[in-house]
């Protein structure tokens, strides 16, 4: 009985530690749809021209959100890691292959986005920032 009970607490305790990394499975305030406010040299008004967006409602599996992405052209898709002390993991990024006439900001989210390693939200803004101080800044699209 001594060998379940110690058996069972290491378990628990591995699952415990295991779980730490991540934040919790559903976070209201992260997983929403957000419409990009500012990136690289792109204008307030080209990106909502735009309707440049990421969206993060999916539900989260085991501590990763699949996300969508849409910068004015292609369907864009990636998964996200969104982890404790504000670090972020994006992967995966891909998307459909229409050519269109005007590329400039999907080409530099593509080329950008994966590279964002840290996260913040303060209030109805999400930031996304690299190692270089890059960022990429959102607004909750529910936000008036």
């Amino acid at each position: 009985m001594k060998k379940i009970l110690v058996s069972f607490f290491a378990v628990l305790l591995l699952v415990m530690v295991a779980s730490c990394s991540s934040v919790p499975e559903k976070n209201p305030g992260l997983q929403r749809q957000w419409m990009l406010v500012s990136f690289g040299q792109f204008s307030k008004e080209e990106l909502i021209k735009k309707k440049a967006e990421i969206n993060l409602t999916s539900a989260m599996e085991k501590g990763k959100i699949k996300g969508g992405a849409s910068m004015g052209c292609n369907g864009m898709f990636f998964t996200s890691e969104f982890k404790k002390e504000g670090k972020v993991k994006i992967s995966g990024v891909g998307s459909t292959m229409k050519a269109c006439q005007d590329m400039k900001l999907e080409n530099a989210f593509i080329r950008q986005f994966d590279k964002m390693t840290h996260y913040s939200v303060e209030g109805h803004f999400l930031t996304l920032t690299d190692d270089s101080g890059n960022s990429m800044k959102f607004v909750a699209a529910d936000w008036d």
